[in-house]
């Protein structure tokens, strides 16, 4: 059991002091000597001062984590995350958000903002975890404490990349990659998954030949340095990298060698994810295998349903809907789709947009052409308030086909046209050019 005395050194210790300047003007650093060994037993009131220039409580630095506020924090701080791992995420803003935090130790405090941050990801409340997050990294890479600092910006680049802001998803992870370079971090579980969720950034972005070689380097770095975890991590992303190249037989080796890898350590919400990953691979490949795509659909359906978001639950829906599909299973394949609308609300998403392509593909099969085309009409609708990514530009081009198979032309160039904008492509020929009669060639 630990005393007084090492919890003031260990504070001590952590916060880069010496014992002459945490004695300031208050103390002697004879007197600091004598409490960290042992021989002199401080008063409450000197516990106060040098728990205030320590950054921490008077109560931690007498009772450690058996104080009264400590212990209570964190039993329902372990409640919290209990309601995370059931779901529960509403239960888990909840409860955090009646703990007074002011009375705990900075660690513990963090703990639990980190912990309100994620329920609130998972309820798709990102601004709210976003404005949790950012100023709890900056406070630890003030510490510094590195390796904490690498798993809150991970958190933070895809509570970023979920929003939208490529620019920022970038910039906060790669501040922190060079500050782990610098700390001769890298390799270590934290640096290759935050590199590997940066990665993803530069490929919503746009910068697909930069994040094709930044993988390479990632796959190397992993199979040298990095733990079944930390390669798992790189393989995903890797293989969402050959995904957006279209090399879906690349794709499937590094999403199968991801899934063995992560398959080895506890349970968490990266294994369900990939195996919904791995189904989108499954139906997109040269044929589609829908029977297998279910079966990954439905050993991931428990863990994300449990711990995922409601995007994460959506996209899910989506993907059965299209598996149903594709065997002839159109009232379950609606089902799905109108289920996915649903988890998601009103608000404005891409995963809104791709379902209610998914409704019109399953609309369509059942012959009600009039309803196909209002769905793919209410997707063109959400698409057209969203920022431009590469993601919404494989929307738009997969709601061009629709219209051109339905033969609206106008329509479907339309579409054709807001793809090519999204993906970067501008028209070459200003808006309002004198026509003329020209071909190519004689």
């Amino acid at each position: 059991m630990t005393t007084i005395g090492d919890r003031v050194r260990e504070a001590r210790l952590a916060a880069g002091l010496s014992q002459t300047a945490l004695a300031g003007s208050a103390f002697s650093p004879s007197y600091i000597s004598l409490i960290e060994a042992g021989h002199r037993e401080p008063t409450d009131a000197a516990l106060g001062v040098l728990a205030d220039r320590l950054g921490t409580t008077l109560e931690f630095l007498k009772h450690g984590e058996d104080g009264p506020n400590e212990a209570r924090t964190r039993l329902e701080l372990d409640y919290a995350r209990l309601d995370l791992a059931t779901g529960d995420a509403a239960g888990a803003v909840a409860r955090v958000g009646a703990l007074d935090l002011a009375v705990v130790t900075p660690v513990l405090r963090a703990e639990a903002l980190t912990t309100l941050a994620r329920a609130h990801e998972l309820l798709g409340e990102l601004e709210t975890a976003i404005m949790l997050l950012e100023p709890l990294l900056a406070e630890t890479q003030q510490r510094p404490d590195h390796l904490r600092a690498a798993v809150l910006t991970t958190a933070l680049v895809g509570c970023y990349l979920e929003a939208g802001d490529l620019h920022r998803a970038v910039e906060v992870g790669e501040r922190t990659l060079a500050d782990l370079d610098t700390a001769d971090l890298v390799g270590t579980d934290e640096h290759l998954r935050l590199a590997s969720t940066v990665l993803w950034a530069y490929v919503e972005r746009g910068d697909l030949l930069y994040a094709t070689h930044r993988a390479a380097e990632l796959v190397r770095l992993a199979e040298s340095l990095g733990t079944p975890r930390g390669r798992g991590s790189v393989y995903w992303n890797a293989a969402l990298v050959a995904e957006q190249r279209r090399d879906y037989e690349l794709a499937q080796r590094y999403t199968e060698r991801a899934l063995a890898l992560l398959s080895e350590g506890e349970p968490d919400r990266d294994l369900p994810r990939l195996r919904l990953n791995y189904a989108w691979l499954l139906l997109r490949s040269d044929p589609a295998d829908p029977r297998a795509a279910l079966q990954q659909i439905d050993k991931a359906e428990p863990g994300l349903t449990a711990v995922g978001s409601a995007l994460d639950v959506a996209r899910l829906r989506v993907e059965r809907s299209r598996a149903h599909l594709l065997l002839g299973d159109e009232a379950a394949a609606e089902d799905d789709a109108r289920a996915a609308l649903a988890g998601l609300g009103e608000a404005p998403r891409l995963e809104a947009a791709t379902a209610h392509i998914a409704l019109g593909d399953v609309l369509d099969a059942r012959g009600d052409h009039e309803g196909a085309v209002a769905a793919f009409k209410w997707g063109a609708d959400m698409l057209g308030m969203m920022a431009a990514t590469r993601y919404s530009a494989g929307v738009w081009r997969d709601l061009g086909d629709r219209y051109l198979r339905h033969g609206d032309v106008e329509a479907a160039a339309r579409a054709f046209d807001r793809a090519l904008r999204e993906a970067g492509f501008q028209p070459s020929v200003p808006t309002g050019a004198p026509r003329e009669t020209w071909s190519l060639g004689s």
